[in-house]
């Protein structure tokens, strides 16, 4: 049920955004309602943990969940995989959040959200680490939370991003070093 009135919330910008681009291009194809929903149940999870690691907005990181949909919904080219569908919404979670973190108004203006509010409910035994992974610079987190918390591979990371694998293995043994610093040694013996 959440899932619908998310994607209810999604369609409406899209037919907005639809209205606009059919002006311009009366080709444009977009993808099905079936498929909408399909990919909004399968991986919303995903792409909200990737907006919050970048972005530690709720506000924000549902501005860019949309979007996220949105550019789902208008891309016209079919996926090979599920597997390639479920890289290319995380790419584009990345750079829409990217986006929203270079820009005018979010450089200038302080959230809200920025007054110790509670933005999950997260258990205080685990927040301490969800505080240190927030502290990683951009690069680091996107890997961390590629690698553990989605399973892909360095292999599979740097092809994700665009990077040189090597590339990853280095920015992620830098992670976990800047990790272990931050929450001690103790903690990955584990």
């Amino acid at each position: 049920m959440k899932g619908l009135l998310l994607l209810g919330r999604i369609i409406y910008r899209y037919i907005k955004k639809c209205v606009m681009a059919v002006t311009i291009n009366p080709e444009l194809v977009m993808k099905s309602e079936a498929e909408a929903v399909r990919a909004v149940e399968k991986y919303a999870d995903t792409i909200r943990r990737v907006c919050f690691l970048h972005l530690k907005n709720y506000s924000d990181m549902e501005d860019e969940f949309q979007n996220v949909f949105l550019k789902y919904l208008l891309h016209t080219q079919s996926f090979e995989s599920d597997a390639h569908e479920k890289a290319w919404l995380i790419r584009v979670a990345i750079n829409a959040c990217k986006d929203t973190l270079k820009s005018f108004f979010r450089r200038r203006v302080t959230s809200l959200d920025n007054l110790n509010q509670e933005l999950f409910h997260i258990q205080d035994e685990n927040k301490y680490i969800l505080d240190a992974i927030l502290k990683l610079p951009h690069k680091y987190k996107d890997v961390i939370y590629m690698h553990y918390y989605e399973g892909y591979t360095a292999v599979e990371i740097a092809e994700i991003l665009s990077r040189n694998e090597n590339t990853v293995y280095t920015w992620l043994a830098r992670a976990r070093n800047q990790l272990k610093e931050d929450l001690g040694s103790d903690f990955f013996d584990k």
